[in-house]
């Protein structure tokens, strides 16, 4: 039998406070129970729903929200988020890494009116899953006119990078160069130790440790390039916050576009928001003493399905990403 007093307080928990779902208490949560649920944690273990963790990010100018891509739960929290912020600060700024920042004019011409959502998809190489996942929060900003920035670098620039190099950007023309942030390799130790440590490379000379360089110089330039379009997003745009979404690599322990955002803007006031995966067996305070570095405040998720359990079929499609990166003209 349905329990209708249950269903039409959850109904009026995301009609009204917009929460993605409430814990059963702070001394004892339960996991997120779907994946499209999330919990919410700030720094000290405090659950929030999403209008108090709205409450707390309205205050800054930079709000990134790191995502795993494709998780259900992660889209849906970026979207609550976005529509609660507005309410507090409706001028607003949706940075976002899915787009190229040789896409904007694209971008641009859907947010007003003069093209249709196949055509974005098709003309600005819009990522498999944007209905699924990105369809709500463009469709927010455009009814709004809130002004969405294709952050990340040029698709074939970084993956030439990441076959030849840094000198590549000397081939590029000098219109495709002035694109590109004037310090496109800007880093920190602990993001590069962090990147070749998950990466499993070393530092010596050989094939695999080049190549692994040239995949860092490649991560840097999308880092770099995004914390750009978030700087020069605020400086044409005074007294806007900006949202950007972003991969939680780039993101998370505030290393890659946070760290570089910070280095070259450190008057900002940036605040994090990350996800991490709540497994069978953990427990809130553990998983809050582990992972409490990664943002400002956190956020729970059910983990996603496993890609694959047959290791020579998972080998086999690694394999075939690199054939279609060869087919890639870098000359």
């Amino acid at each position: 039998m349905t329990n209708y007093p249950n269903t039409l307080t959850m109904l009026a928990c995301l009609l009204f406070t917009g929460c993605a779902s409430l814990p059963e208490s702070n001394s004892n949560p339960v996991p997120p129970q779907s994946q499209y649920d999330s919990i919410i944690a700030d720094s000290n273990g405090r659950l929030l729903s999403i209008n108090q963790l709205a409450d707390e990010l309205a205050p800054a100018d930079v709000v990134v929200i790191g995502e795993y891509h494709g998780h259900h739960g992660a889209h849906l929290l970026q979207s609550l988020v976005q529509s609660a912020l507005y309410q507090q600060r409706s001028q607003q700024i949706l940075s976002m890494e899915q787009f190229t920042l040789t896409d904007q004019p694209e971008l641009d011409d859907y947010l007003a009116g003069q093209s249709g959502e196949e055509e974005l998809i098709a003309d600005a190489n819009a990522w498999p899953n944007y209905k699924a996942s990105y369809r709500p929060l463009i469709e927010f900003s455009k009814h709004r006119n809130i002004p969405v920035i294709a952050a990340n670098a040029p698709a074939d620039v970084v993956r030439c990078i990441g076959r030849a190099g840094e000198a590549y950007l000397d081939t590029l023309s000098t219109g495709q160069r002035q694109q590109l942030p004037d310090a496109p390799f800007t880093d920190t130790d602990a993001y590069r130790k962090k990147f070749f440590d998950t990466l499993g490379g070393g530092h010596g000379q050989t094939d695999n440790s080049k190549r692994l360089e040239n995949s860092y110089k490649a991560q840097l330039l999308r880092d770099n390039t995004m914390a750009d379009q978030v700087i020069r997003a605020l400086a044409e745009n005074p007294d806007h916050q900006v949202i950007h979404l972003t991969g939680t690599f780039h993101s998370e322990d505030r290393l890659g576009m946070v760290a570089v955002l910070e280095k070259k803007r450190p008057d900002l006031d940036v605040v994090v928001v990350s996800p991490v995966f709540w497994r069978s067996g953990d427990n809130l305070n553990s998983l809050l003493e582990t992972h409490r570095g990664k943002g400002d405040f956190l956020y729970f998720l059910q983990p996603l399905p496993e890609e694959y359990l047959d290791s020579e079929r998972h080998r086999d499609a690694i394999m075939e990403q690199f054939r279609n990166a060869a087919e890639i003209s870098c000359d």
